[in-house]
């Protein structure tokens, strides 16, 4: 029963956020390139009612009113999308930023009342714990610490942009982030990460939002002067060792595996994962794999964290 897997992993995937999807989008975050196929899959798997189609939708669970629910997020993250595009360049002029793009579901398409605007960083390299730093003390300063319209957790310097971490959902979150600032950096970025590819071939970079070049204000620009030379260098390994001892601190609940992937931290990536979020999607669609292997009898090569 090999011909049901492509369309049915995809539907399982976005069955974990409660999100049904289209055909359109079963085929575009698929890993077969034929449309046919896919087209052939999803009758073969609505005849062996693995699942149920409604209103354009492809569903894996009985719940329709998922429906609703995604037709209603998809109007909000419209409607947010200008604000998350402003923040984003607002980003773009602090010290280091090179690059900013729209990550998390937003970047999807969806957006709700409990959600956060994810911000994806490029950094210029030595420099990211800098540019951090000062992104954080702004959103602790001037924000009273929200992340609801300003959620900076994942940073990559520009010198090491090989996401480390390759899998499916580390493959969906690269190919669905929208750039806002920063074209070249992102598309060397993009390249270098060209193995997301051979997940999901049929999905490419959104790129229909106008990519900004941000002027620096003097005061970024002044800082960056400061910073230049070896006390940039120093003070950048410094905010790297105090946010590291910090996390540390905080989270001792994690074990190291754990503590390497949720909060990674080195000189070039910084990710502020605490939950853990790629790992629990990951065995949760391995749990959905099994769940589909006990009822229906089809086997489902398991995916990697």
């Amino acid at each position: 029963m090999h011909e049901y897997l492509e369309a049915l992993k995809t539907i399982l995937y976005f069955s974990i956020f409660n999100y049904p999807i289209t055909k359109e989008e079963v085929y575009r975050f698929s890993g077969n390139k034929c449309r046919q196929v896919i087209d052939t899959q999803l009758e073969l798997l609505i005849s062996k009612n693995i699942i149920s189609q409604n209103d354009n939708y492809y569903i894996f669970e009985t719940n329709v009113d998922c429906i609703q629910r995604r037709q209603k997020g998809n109007k909000m993250a419209q409607d947010i999308m200008p604000k998350a595009c402003k923040v984003a360049k607002f980003i773009t002029k602090f010290p280091y930023v090179e690059s900013v793009s729209l990550s998390g579901s937003l970047s999807k398409g969806y957006y709700d009342d409990d959600g956060d605007i994810d911000f994806f960083i490029i950094t210029k390299p030595n420099r990211l714990w800098i540019a951090r730093t000062l992104l954080i003390l702004y959103k602790k300063l001037f924000l009273l610490n929200s992340r609801k319209y300003f959620c900076v957790n994942y940073f990559i310097s520009n010198d090491n942009l090989l996401i480390e971490e390759q899998n499916r959902f580390t493959a969906t979150e690269l190919l669905t982030l929208i750039p806002i600032t920063g074209k070249k950096c992102f598309k060397k970025f993009v390249a270098t990460n060209a193995w997301a590819k051979t997940y999901l071939p049929n999905l490419d970079i959104d790129y229909s939002h106008k990519i900004t070049n941000i002027k620096k204000p003097w005061l970024s620009k002044n800082i960056q002067m400061i910073c230049d030379g070896n006390f940039g260098e120093m003070l950048d390994h410094f905010f790297k060792s105090i946010t590291i001892k910090k996390w540390q601190s905080k989270f001792r609940h994690l074990t190291k595996e754990e503590l390497l992937i949720a909060l990674k931290s080195t000189d070039t990536v910084s990710k502020h994962h605490p939950q853990n979020f790629q790992k629990k999607v990951i065995d949760t669609l391995n749990e959905k794999y099994l769940e589909v292997k006990n009822e229906f009898n089809l086997e489902l090569s398991p995916e990697h964290a």
